[in-house]
């Protein structure tokens, strides 16, 4: 079997990042299931599909051939072979692939292609429900998180970066929302279960980050 590694968390925890940095130290591939839901996501606003209106939602999802590539600068994500990587990291996607990832009939599919993909090959698949839905026997479980102000300030500086004028406050009003709604959906509610270790990064750096999962990962694999 694989080494599989699951790693969930809340929006802004920096899982992406910090997973595809793990991954590449240990030389497993990294796959960003949050990137499908928001793949979704944009097709829905681009097409105007009513994020709110579950049928129509799953619908859209069940038509989409969504699939993953690793390329040197990391995980590029398809819709019906365009690759959307450069299009799914703004607020509004971010809010849409919240809603939609809500749906159970959206979710099952995605479990589906996810878990297909992590019993290819060695693998950290990072999330919102991996530990509990996509990967419940992976070798390693890690739950990372961080204050919601502290998510907020690096997702604003983030955002600074990229020329973007929302204030902190509005970064920080919305990252609550998502909280919000990611962790009271029905389906597969965003929380840790009770055999992942809990990483929480509020007061640590990058690299302390990545050094200390390392470290779990050693220790979980001895």
């Amino acid at each position: 079997m694989p080494l599989n590694i699951a790693m969930d968390g809340p929006v802004g925890a920096g899982k992406s990042s910090i997973a595809a940095e793990v991954a590449r130290r240990l030389g497993i591939l990294h796959l960003d299931t949050g990137a499908m839901y928001r793949a979704i996501g944009l097709t829905a606003l681009r097409r105007g599909v009513d994020v709110a209106d579950e049928a129509a939602a799953v619908a859209l999802s069940k038509e989409l051939d969504i699939s993953v590539a690793h390329e040197p600068d990391g995980q590029h994500t398809f819709v019906n072979g365009e690759d959307v990587t450069g299009l799914i990291r703004t607020p509004e996607v971010s809010m849409a692939a919240s809603s939609i990832s809500k749906y159970l009939g959206v979710r099952q599919g995605m479990v589906a292609l996810q878990q297909k993909l992590a019993a290819q090959t060695p693998m950290l698949v990072d999330g919102r429900d991996i530990c509990l839905r996509v990967l419940p026997n992976a070798t390693v479980k890690l739950y990372l998180t961080a204050s919601a102000e502290e998510r907020a300030r690096r997702r604003w500086l983030e955002m600074q970066q990229k020329g973007a004028s929302d204030t902190y406050e509005q970064v920080l009003e919305d990252l609550k929302k998502r909280d919000d709604q990611d962790m009271n959906r029905e389906v597969d509610p965003l929380r840790p279960t009770e055999d992942a270790v809990i990483v929480d990064s509020t007061e640590m750096n990058f690299e302390q980050v990545v050094e200390y999962i390392l470290a779990i990962v050693k220790e979980k694999t001895a």
